[in-house]
């Protein structure tokens, strides 16, 4: 009978599918405040008629700040499209007469045994990190107006106990690309049928943010301006709750955490889970309530520490995954009924609610946790700490220490240069992280090493070990009298130019930034060459890939190229070497082993059919990080454009880029051109016969055992969700220019295989025999990735073809393979 009338809910509720006011979301029997304004009386309509844009979102916010004495409003930065980062703090208003003094007592709770029976709890109520998850956003408007808004006994307890930090758009960039999308192919009389344009939001679609990235797996790299606020607040306050609210399919009804509890990180107390557990009893008594359909522990995870529901999980925190059936718009036809945007709000807004409620009654019981969960880990303190580092690229590990820092875990210089397992760390190119601090546990989960698991079902990656993903040397358990001096206040090594030279430069390019540093030389319209050998000039020895920058014959005289290379070393972090002789120990600065490099002028390929989050995390890296022009082609136009000027076109990952496309690239790479193509790509450019590769496959074993109801587990458990392997490299190749050491860690999550080419000079990266590094793979598939190449290049007229089997610029964190892509951009031609 319930199912019937859900049913029924559903279809009268699209009858009149905008015509819901504020009531329709708001617990009944309760008085509001008449003195604060309603969402309509600020944005012009009603909850729910409308998608909210972050505009009227932030508009409707701080009119509730302004009229409730209850609210604090905050504006914490702002994302890549100056669109503000806000917070607001809302609590009782006695308490927010000593909110600082709370604040500061709730985290020394976290530093001793002290009674925590009085203690405020801190819940942190986030919407939306996807854009085109938005009733989460939406909800917002209503949750805020109840907690600004409603009067009696409850809510004056609730405010009097809890101190919230509500943040009502994680995405700010996204909720607006997809409020737009959906508001401008809204019609009059709301259409539910999937078909329908309203539903088929164009690339790169709403879910990112503005350089497509996936938010909500950036909690542990923090490589991005929202990531970097929440978690700011995060630390600040440390939460005993925070809610993560999104959308999943059409066709589904409500879920909320726990999740499979064999998916779990075994680094997370049981207690966090039991904790969960039963706030999912407050979520389901106010679900059953309203008659909405729910389920827990049947999907979702809490594995990777870099999403909003887990990151909360290491940090003595608990953090709770809403994933509400989604409309994609204004009301959509689903095998549950009509499913109408106010209804997704309404449910989000109950889980909002319930959550508060949970922390209201559970209050001692959480802050105990907290409180133990530290003592715990106090407990565990090591008199050992682990060190990192390049001795030749301390932009890079300044970069991994800069992470540590945000997450406010202590870091110290190195007190002088050692060695240890046979890597040298160098005293300003390297840190000393002490394990006997309070965020130990944290530490242990950013360079966690894991190969074994419970469950071979991951719904995100399965290694994300940072002294891997940063590519810096590391070790562990080494004694604390290594460490120098607490760093306070880290800065970035200052980049110098030697002396003025009448003769010409050496930059060495070991350093993460020197590719900004060449372009920029290259911009100019100077030349520069690159040295195909090792060699020693002045006492300095000198890798493969170091680029010459002559005085002479240039259109800076030698005093401006001297001022010109300063501005730049400084801007770029990199050290220029001023030379007096071209004669060198090895091949000399005129050498034919020096090769001129052309300026680049690159594009890449986007629009439907290209991987998004590829795409975005390419164009970052060259836009943000290297001061790179690139071009983006759409694939809607791409086949108009004149494509001779550009010296390399960059490919993400595509399964068919279409006959024309095919047609104008190879002429294009006939005449000189340097395709890179990434995963799919690269059979696509297999298929097309631009490059000659063999591939391998796994052999799965004749499946038996396995029931109908499992059958889906064995072919899941083939998929590489993301994991760390090994690979050794010829660094006398162009494509690993830079690098230090021999091997190289690579991150997969594909399971495109590629032989090895039989000439061993033609895999100048290839996998070892035991590449696993962390992560799960199959046995099937390890059988297979031994000794496969993860890139392959190949001459085709006077141009080149690139491929790479994995994403080298992954979710930005991966520093430690950016240059991979530079050096493909910058050298290609020479390989």
């Amino acid at each position: 009978m319930k199912k019937l009338l859900f049913l029924f809910l559903f279809i009268s509720i699209s009858i009149s599918a905008q015509k819901v006011d504020l009531s329709y979301y708001l617990p009944k029997d309760v008085t509001y405040n008449k003195n604060i304004p309603t969402p309509k009386s600020v944005i012009g309509h009603e909850v729910g008629e409308w998608h909210i844009t972050h505009d009227k979102l932030v508009e409707y916010m701080k009119a509730l700040a302004a009229s409730s004495n209850r609210i604090t409003i905050e504006n914490r930065g702002k994302t890549f499209e100056d669109r503000p980062l806000l917070l607001l703090t809302i609590t009782s208003p006695k308490n927010h007469q000593s909110l600082e003094n709370i604040r500061k007592n709730h985290v020394d709770a976290t530093n001793n045994s002290a009674d925590v029976s009085n203690n405020k709890i801190v819940v942190y109520q986030g919407f939306s990190i996807h854009g085109n998850e938005p009733s989460g956003s939406n909800a917002a408007l209503a949750v805020a107006y109840y907690l600004a808004a409603a009067e009696g006994g409850e809510i004056d307890d609730l405010l009097e106990n809890t101190v919230i930090l509500f943040d009502p758009s994680f995405n700010p960039d996204g909720l607006q690309r997809f409020a737009y999308w959906a508001n401008t192919n809204r019609s009059k009389n709301i259409n539910p049928d999937p078909n329908d344009r309203e539903y088929s939001e164009i690339w790169p679609r709403g879910r990112t943010n503005h350089y497509q990235f996936d938010m909500n797996r950036d909690w542990l790299p923090v490589q991005l301006p929202e990531s970097r606020a929440r978690i700011a607040s995060f630390h600040k306050w440390m939460p005993n709750i925070l809610t993560d609210h999104h959308e999943m399919g059409s066709n589904s009804s409500f879920f909320f955490q726990p999740g499979i509890p064999s998916r779990t990180n075994p680094l997370t107390p049981q207690m966090n889970q039991d904790l969960t557990k039963e706030i999912a009893t407050y979520h389901a008594k106010a679900l059953d309530k309203i008659g909405s359909l729910y389920y827990s522990e049947e999907s979702f995870d809490d594995f990777y520490y870099g999403k909003g529901s887990t990151f909360p999980d290491i940090n003595g925190s608990i953090g709770i995954l809403f994933e509400q059936a989604s409309s994609r718009g204004h009301a959509q036809e689903t095998s549950n009924g009509i499913l109408t945007f106010p209804f997704t709000i309404r449910n989000q807004f109950t889980a909002a609610l319930s959550t508060l409620e949970a922390a209201r009654k559970m209050r001692v019981k959480i802050l105990q946790y907290q409180q133990d969960f530290y003592k715990e880990s106090r407990s565990g303190f090591s008199n050992k700490a682990i060190v990192f580092g390049d001795e030749k690229d301390a932009a890079k590990s300044y970069h991994l220490a800069e992470v540590l820092k945000r997450h406010q875990v202590k870091i110290h210089d190195v007190k002088s240069d050692f060695t240890q397992n046979g890597k040298t760390f160098k005293k300003g190119y390297s840190y000393v992280v002490p394990m006997n601090q309070k965020n130990q546990r944290l530490v242990k989960a950013m360079f966690d090493v894991r190969k074994t698991f419970k469950d071979s079902l991951f719904y995100d990656v399965s290694a994300w070990t940072f002294n891997h993903s940063f590519g810096v040397d590391y070790a562990e358990n080494i004694s604390l009298s290594k460490a120098g001096n607490e760093i306070e206040d880290l800065k970035m090594k200052t980049g110098t130019v030697s002396f003025k030279s009448d003769y010409g430069y050496l930059m060495p390019w070991n350093e993460y930034y020197a590719p900004k540093a060449l372009n920029a030389i290259l911009q100019k319209g100077l030349r520069a060459k690159v040295s195909m050998k090792n060699f020693n000039n002045g006492g300095n020895s000198y890798d493969y890939g170091t680029i010459f920058i002559p005085v002479q014959n240039q259109k800076l005289n030698a005093l401006e190229m001297y001022q010109f290379l300063q501005k730049t070393a400084e801007e770029s972090h990199v050290s220029i070497n001023g030379v007096s002789t071209g004669l060198n120990d090895g091949i000399d600065l005129g050498s034919n082993n020096f090769s001129s490099i052309d300026k680049p002028k690159v594009a890449m390929l986007v629009g439907d059919g290209i991987a998004g989050n590829d795409s975005g995390e390419i164009w970052h890296l060259l836009d943000q990080r290297f001061d790179m022009a690139l071009t983006r082609l759409d694939m809607s136009y791409f086949s108009r454009v004149d494509i001779s000027k550009y010296t390399a076109i960059v490919v993400p990952s595509s399964y068919n880029l279409g006959k024309s496309a095919e047609e104008k690239l190879r002429t294009w790479v006939q005449n000189g051109g340097i395709l890179i193509g990434y995963k799919n790509t690269a059979r696509w450019l297999f298929s097309k016969k631009f490059i000659n590769l063999e591939f391998d496959k796994t052999k799965i074993d004749t499946i038996k055992d396995i029931s109908f109801e499992n059958r889906g587990l064995k072919s899941g458990a083939q998929v590489i969700g993301g994991a760390i392997f090994e690979a050794k490299t010829d660094r006398s190749h162009p494509i690993n220019f830079g690098y230090k050491n021999d091997e190289i860690a690579l991150f997969r999550n594909s399971t495109i295989f590629i032989k090895a080419d039989k000439k061993s000079y033609n895999n100048p990266i290839q996998y070892t025999s035991n590449p696993l590094l962390s992560g799960y793979i199959s046995k099937e598939n390890a059988k297979v990735i031994k000794n496969t190449v993860p890139f392959k290049v190949q001459r085709m007229g006077r141009g080149r073809v690139l491929v790479f089997t994995d994403n080298t610029n992954f979710r930005a964190f991966w520093y430690g393979t950016n240059k991979l892509l530079l050096n493909a951009i910058f050298f290609g031609d020479k390989m």
